[in-house]
């Protein structure tokens, strides 16, 4: 047992590494790196539902094994990107108007996501997705939503990334091509870029194109927001855990619950102290965020192999109208602000 289960990982491993290591490679390529390497992922680990059915069904304890365990061994490692120092540097008020545009995001495609008629669990990974950072909040998220229905569950994950990865790209090009008509200077731009659009790789997409001054604000900005990754987990798991007491209780059911504490959420608060104040060199660091997003990837690709596709398509509505309402709000929220205090 233990050697099949060994085969079944090793066979998992190489599927999604090819898929990750590819995703990254392409998304050097101009206007693909607009979808970012995590997306391309995804969508070649769907490419490899192709590969005969006997070697996924042979593969599926490791497509597993990857896609929790590598998923949470990548957030960690991406702490190494999140320099507190320089976040400091900018000032409390970066702080705080990430953290309200975090919230009312979050809030405001939630509630939009509800009443055009989203599952709860799809409205909150979407939420999360378009408020902080793209794929990598869904998956951060994702674990604290307790179910007994994993295959729903990855159908939701996958849809709420497909969002992000459409409204981001959608809003990138919209926003490099508003610019003019903004008045904004470079540097604000920047902050609008980091503020509003959802990926990583939107941000930078969006910001490099008008300078380093603005690349710097925007990923300043895009990680300001990716700070907030680890106490929204935590505010999400413990209002899942409190909803599913009440339900207990209504039930008159005894079973004892117990607060999903995200250790890989400290550990990813850990790594951006050691990054920041350890003497470690830029070209480790790199090295550290690029494995970061290879195990990250491998854990999408994971992702994309198992889902079933064909049923997200008839449930996305709801989310995607809800993104695009909240991502325009979000847009106005940041090109006000970036004029009023940068």
């Amino acid at each position: 047992m233990s050697i099949m289960k060994t085969r079944s990982f090793w066979l998992a491993a190489v599927m999604t590494l090819i898929c990750s290591v590819a995703g990254v490679l392409l998304a050097k390529l101009p206007y693909v790196n607009l979808i970012g390497a995590l997306v391309i992922a995804l969508l070649l680990g769907i490419a490899m539902q192709v590969v005969p059915s006997s070697i996924r069904t042979e593969a599926a304890g490791g497509i597993g094994f990857i896609s929790n365990k590598f998923l949470r061994l990548g957030i960690i490692l991406l702490g190494f990107r999140l320099n507190l120092e320089k976040l400091a540097a900018a000032g409390v008020k970066t702080i705080l108007v990430a953290a309200v545009g975090v919230t009312g995001t979050i809030i405001l495609t939630y509630w939009l996501s509800r009443k055009f008629g989203a599952e709860d669990e799809l409205a909150i990974l979407s939420a999360c997705g378009c408020g902080i950072c793209g794929a990598a909040a869904v998956m951060g998220v994702s674990p604290q939503i307790e179910t007994t229905d994993e295959e729903r569950k990855r159908e939701n994950e996958v849809l709420a990334v497909a969002v992000v990865c459409v409204m981001g790209t959608v809003f990138t090009l919209i926003e490099i091509g508003i610019k003019p008509l903004l008045g904004l200077s470079d540097p604000q731009f920047g902050i609008v870029a980091g503020g509003s659009l959802h990926e990583i790789a939107h941000a930078v997409a969006a910001g490099g194109a008008f300078g380093e001054a603005s690349l710097d604000n925007a990923l300043i900005m895009k990680l300001s927001r990716v700070l907030l990754l680890a106490p929204v987990a935590l505010i999400v798991g413990y209002w899942y855990q409190h909803r599913l007491v009440k339900e207990s209780e209504e039930e008159h059911t005894k079973e004892p619950k117990k607060l999903p504490i995200p250790w890989f959420l400290g550990g990813f608060i850990l790594t951006s102290v050691l990054g920041t104040f350890l003497p470690f060199s830029p070209a480790f660091l790199d090295a550290l965020v690029q494995a970061a997003y290879i195990f990250l990837g491998m854990a999408m690709a994971a992702l994309g192999v198992s889902v079933n596709f064909k049923v997200i398509f008839k449930r996305g509505g709801a989310v995607f109208g809800a993104a695009a309402i909240s991502s325009v709000c979000l847009l106005v929220f940041m090109i006000v602000m970036s004029k009023l205090f940068f």
